[in-house]
Order: C-alpha cells, then structure tokens, then sequence
C-alpha cells in the first residue's frame, strides 16, 4: 500500500481572484476571522450545505459548533473561470475534508466543492459549498 503524497498549495498573490480564495480559506481555517472577513464583500451570502445561508463569518463559526469539533481542508484543485460581462470571476475549489465529530471520532476523506464569486474589487461575494460530510455522519 502506497502512501498519498501531501502536495503543499500553491500560494498566489492575494490580489488576483484564486489568491484571494487561497488566503480567505488559509484565514478561515486558522480561525482568522478579521483577517478572513476582510477578503468578504459587505453584501457577500456564503451557502452551506442544507441550504444554511450566512452574512457574517461569527454565524458560520456558530453553525458549524453543531456539526463538528473541528475541520480542515486538503485542497486538490483549483479551476478559475474566465471574468463575466459584470466582472464577477468565478472561482472552483475541490478537495477533501478532515476533522472531528461532535463525538470526538476522526472523519477525514470527505469530499467538497467551494464556489466562489470574486469581484471586480478582488472581494467575495458569494460562495456555495457543497459536500459529503452529511453522508459520512449517518
């Protein structure tokens, strides 16, 4: 049995749209929330599975308490998408999800799909999340 190799991420200046993704998940992850909310556009939405619709980073931290202890992102992959006509770049990011249950037993190998809105001001103004960590609990 061979072991995954850990590739570390690219990191890309923080002014380009997959630079601002890269470090507003670098921040959110090490609970950076000043520092993560600064890369959030004042109208942006961020949608969670279940359909768990948030205006602030603090809401978010607050929902995720019922769903885990913890969790973090191993991403694989990375897609931007060319701008739109209203300078809205979008962005893809795929990976894997590894953490601690409520319970306190380990899940890792949870897939995701991030989808991210970047304006013309390098600024998040919605992101859609989608993963199997619902399966994985039942």
């Amino acid at each position: 049995m061979t072991q995954d190799k850990v590739v570390p991420p690219v990191v890309t200046p923080p002014d380009t749209p997959r630079g601002v993704v890269e470090a507003f998940l670098a921040a959110l992850e090490a609970r950076d929330l000043p520092g993560a909310s600064a890369f959030l556009a004042p109208e942006a939405w961020m949608v969670f599975p279940g359909g768990n619709k948030f205006r602030t980073l603090e809401a978010l931290v607050d929902w995720s308490k019922t769903r885990y202890r913890s969790v973090g992102k191993t991403i694989e992959r990375i897609d931007e998408m060319p701008v739109d006509r209203q300078g809205i770049t979008t962005i893809y990011c795929y990976g894997t999800l590894a953490g601690e249950g409520l319970d306190g037993r380990p899940f890792s190998g949870i897939r995701f799909i991030d989808r991210f809105e970047i304006d013309d001001a390098g600024q998040i103004v919605d992101q859609q999340v989608w993963n199997d960590l619902g399966e994985a609990r039942r």
